[in-house]
């Protein structure tokens, strides 16, 4: 499951690609729109700040903007960033890989088997798509107003 921290990285991520080549955000107008909690959206920003994803100017007129065009984020990216590995078994992640404990052989996991499967199709789509890619489908949904 896609925790909260992630959900809002993106979150902000979206918010600040629909702002992108603008003069910075400030983080309390972000939390507000988006309905994240202030604290942790600071926590959030100075992460995606620190991987380069974001840029931060101080004083009245800062905030943080995009330092990477939207359609160059990848949700593999942010995700991996924020939460670490994707895989839901840990024999399975290509990334953070470690040994299940009560495995006899990987080599005949069935379950392995199953989730190596998972785990690639979920980064096909992670992968090939960015926060350019959401934004758009956000503009072109009938529910959008």
């Amino acid at each position: 499951m896609l925790t909260k921290k992630s959900k809002y990285g993106i979150k902000a991520l979206i918010f600040l690609g629909k702002n992108y080549g603008t003069q910075p955000v400030q983080i309390m107008r972000i939390a507000t729109e988006e309905q994240i909690p202030k604290k942790f959206l600071e926590q959030i920003l100075l992460e995606l700040r620190n991987a380069g994803l974001l840029y931060s100017v101080k004083g009245a007129k800062g905030g943080y903007s995009l330092n990477k065009d939207p359609k160059d984020i990848r949700l593999t990216q942010v995700i991996r960033l924020l939460d670490g590995p994707i895989a839901l078994l840990p024999c399975v992640s290509l990334n953070f890989y470690q040994k299940c404990d009560e495995c006899k052989s990987e080599e005949v996991c069935g379950i392995r088997d199953t989730f190596v499967e998972v785990r690639d199709a979920m980064l096909q789509i992670l992968n090939d798509t960015s926060i350019a890619d959401i934004i758009e489908k956000e503009s072109s949904s009938i529910f959008n107003p």
